[in-house]
């Protein structure tokens, strides 16, 4: 069968058109027999009974475990930092799952910009009902198994975003370092402590007065190009945020001219829409439009000018503290209780109406854009926003640094985005349950097309400890993207800053070692459509238990990971759902490995080490420490695992647009 045959296309209603698929799909007759369709209470339904043996598999960035039967999920981009396990919906929306039950395994994509709800046996454990108010575009992919159909579904969504290579070291983030002299500190104490290094990240404390593409005054203002030149010089990339909102000032010259140009998204009388982000009342960028995309883009151009060559894209839901008019709304219902005796308030009452001003479905809904000659209210195409945003910034990219790889990477984001960025999880916290979320995460991620992705390791709010740093870190040494990312006002997590750091110096030297392994596999993922990081589900479809795990992943073709997510533990308990080699990477670099049968075995993996499985049969590379990776010896590697069986290298320049890939036998 081949890729045409297996995909199917049918039309529900008159959807909103995104950029998801770049292949031409020919709308089928009638309705896919995956599902029955009924249209009840203004809402669209596709329904299908479950039987016991079903598994869902997908849905990209979302809350709960890998298999995602038994719970109610709703694709409606959200800036919300407490990510429990009761949460519906996150920053991004990646309508793609498949589904595989005896006899049977498809894929399902809903193509839409709106918010869609999938219940996947949440009301009923023995249905499946997937309902929008829009309508949308169904595509049902069929083949034999789900690597295979998120191999498919890759085809049709179109080649997966590479970032330079550099961004495959480690970052340093927090939100505070307000100072040229904080960032000197950190990359003092990094490469004094022996931590290699590539990039600092600038949170919004770089702008000026939380504007975005401005730089505060009388401090990064003052000789910035310098700056950024010295930092590159030790080996270091400043990698700034950039906010959807933009100020609302008449002496700020991006508002001015965009608000000049009409550029900014209005409500439907033709009025700019204002709402509030850090820098106060803030106006949007109408990015659905050519013209408006390629302002926005432009306009990297002060930093891009400074030499500055990656960002990372924030509040592009976009995040609504409020707007305008719902504060005034808010005013005039709390003024009402002036005068009431405070025993006598609505406590729940007001506490709800507060708490329900920001992101508000009033707001979204008063908004829109102008799409193809006609406003259209924003609510409905909600999803794809910060997409949209993001890929302004890439258009300007290839403008602003023509040939060159820029990193970019985003918070909201849809299906579609993941040609021109990647993605980041947003606001995690310093919880134990939040690393096992992104080990549930990545597969699904990646299946969504976004390969370049991971966490703020350590996490971003709560206080971190030393050793929930380590677990989280140990689980980064995989992640294309290691960031340690904290907020202000919660404990340093900088991995310096802990006794006895150089236990932490070693497991980012170990990431060091394998980077030759990891962008080799990311390259491969990217050029053939595939994923990097995997259930054992997907290699091991008939062993029962591997199809159970939900924490081991399959990394490449080659390793296996099982990371230690348990407070005070010393190993854990692993299932090899095959005889494997286990590899330990000591922190004074000398190499363990031994060969482990089939079977449930008990794993020590201490604090200073780095500890993973490679296939019987299968090597990888393994190559020696370095500080940065622009000083990675890839000349010189050794195998480790089955040296005998060799391995394939892929390799460029790291830097280039259209680098060739370089093959090489080990």
């Amino acid at each position: 069968m081949n890729n045409k045959e297996s995909v199917r296309r049918y039309r529900i209603g008159s959807p909103y058109s995104t950029d998801a698929i770049v292949q031409d799909v020919p709308i089928s007759e009638g309705m896919s027999e995956e599902f029955g369709l009924i249209k009840e209470g203004g809402l669209w339904h596709l329904k299908r009974d479950m039987v016991p043996s079903t598994k869902i598999y997908g849905l990209g960035e979302s809350t709960r475990g890998i298999n995602k039967r038994g719970w109610e999920y709703i694709s409606n981009n959200t800036d919300d930092w407490n990510h429990s396990e009761d949460h519906r919906s996150l920053y991004a929306s990646h309508n793609f799952f498949v589904v595989q039950e005896e006899g049977r395994c498809f894929g399902v994509f809903i193509d839409t910009p709106s918010i869609i709800k999938f219940d996947f046996g949440y009301t009923d454990s023995r249905k499946m009902d997937i309902s929008s108010q829009n309508g949308f575009d169904l595509y049902i992919i069929e083949t034999a198994n789900p690597r295979e159909i998120s191999r498919r579904f890759r085809k049709l969504i179109g080649p997966s975003y590479i970032p330079p290579r550099y961004a495959f070291g480690y970052g340093q983030s927090r939100w505070g370092y307000d100072t040229k002299e904080k960032i000197r500190e950190v990359a003092n104490s990094l490469q004094g402590s022996n931590f290699p290094v590539d990039m600092i990240y600038l949170d919004i404390d770089y702008m000026d007065g939380f504007r975005d593409f401005t730089l505060q005054k009388g401090e990064f203002d003052q000789d910035f190009p310098d700056f950024v030149k010295e930092m590159k010089e030790r080996g270091i990339h400043l990698i700034p945020i950039i906010d959807a909102g933009i100020k609302k000032d008449e002496n700020f010259d991006v508002y001015r001219e965009g608000e000049q140009k009409r550029y900014f998204c209005t409500k439907e009388d033709g009025s700019t829409f204002v709402g509030a982000v850090w820098p106060g009342l803030a106006v949007f960028p109408d990015v659905f439009r050519p013209e408006v995309r390629a302002w926005f883009g432009d306009q990297y151009h002060i930093l891009t000018d400074a030499g500055i060559d990656g960002f990372w894209n924030d509040m592009n839901e976009p995040a609504l503290f409020y707007s305008k008019d719902q504060m005034q709304d808010l005013q005039n219902y709390l003024a009402q209780y002036a005068k009431y005796p405070v025993d006598s308030l609505p406590n729940f009452e007001l506490e709800g109406k507060v708490g329900a001003i920001k992101n508000s479905p009033n707001d979204y809904q008063s908004f829109g854009h102008q799409i193809d000659g006609r406003w259209v209210s924003h609510f409905d195409v909600h999803n794809e926003y910060g997409s949209m945003l993001t890929k302004a910034a890439a258009e300007g990219m290839e403008k602003l640094r023509p040939g060159q790889r820029i990193l970019l990477f985003s918070r909201a984001s849809s299906i579609g985005a993941h040609r021109f960025s990647g993605i980041w999880t947003g606001d995690n916290s310093s919880w134990w349950s939040h690393l096992d979320l992104i080990m549930h995460q990545l597969p699904g991620i990646n299946m969504a097309g976004f390969l370049f992705t991971g966490c703020d390791l350590g996490g971003f709010g709560k206080d971190t400890t030393r050793e929930l740093l380590v677990r989280f870190m140990q689980l980064g040494t995989w992640t294309p993207l290691m960031r340690n990312h904290s907020s202000s006002g919660t404990r340093r997590q900088e991995p310096y800053a802990f006794e006895d750091n150089q236990d932490l110096a070693a497991l980012v030297q170990h990431r060091y070692r394998l980077v030759p392994y990891l962008y080799s596999t990311f390259l491969k993922a990217a050029k053939e459509d595939d994923m990097m990081f995997r259930p054992l589900a997907f290699d091991y479809p008939q062993d029962p238990i591997a199809c159970e795990l939900e924490d081991q992943l399959m990394v490449g073709d080659e390793v296996m990971i099982a990371p230690v997510d348990k407070q005070n533990a010393t190993g854990r308990i692993v299932y090899l759902p095959e005889r494997m080699i286990r590899i330990s990477l000591k922190p004074d670099g000398t190499i363990e490995s031994e060969k482990w049968d089939k079977g449930w075995r008990w794993n020590n993996h201490a604090l200073n080490e780095t500890v993973f499985f490679i296939r019987e049969g299968k090597a990888i590379p393994l190559g020696k420490p370095a500080g940065n990776t622009d000083e990675i010896d890839v000349e010189n590697l050794e195998l480790i695992g089955d040296a005998k069986a060799g391995y394939e290298l892929w390799w460029d320049d790291g830097i280039s647009s259209h680098a060739q890939i370089k093959k090489r036998a080990l």
